[in-house]
């Protein structure tokens, strides 16, 4: 099954990283769009999470804070939560 994973519109490096090695990527403009999407994971910056209202969003994702860390530390990140 291929992990999904919403990506913060401002993030553009990220989601093309994550886009370039396979995942399912989709842009996240406003918590409706990860409340009740099935996603593995949502990829934010610490300043929107509430804004956005992501952490009432109904949704099992992960939460990944990409506040100060590169694509390269975020694919790292997910890689090793999937390993888990």
């Amino acid at each position: 099954m291929m992990t999904r994973i919403g990506v913060e519109q401002s993030l553009t490096d990220i989601s093309e990283a994550l886009a370039e090695l396979g995942y399912e990527v989709a842009e996240l403009r406003h918590a409706e769009d990860a409340d009740g999407v099935d996603f593995d994971f949502c990829v934010v910056t610490g300043l929107d999470t509430n804004v956005m209202g992501i952490q009432d969003a109904k949704t099992d994702a992960s939460i990944i804070d990409a506040n100060g860390m590169t694509a390269n530390e975020v694919v790292n990140e997910i890689r090793s939560r999937l390993d888990q």
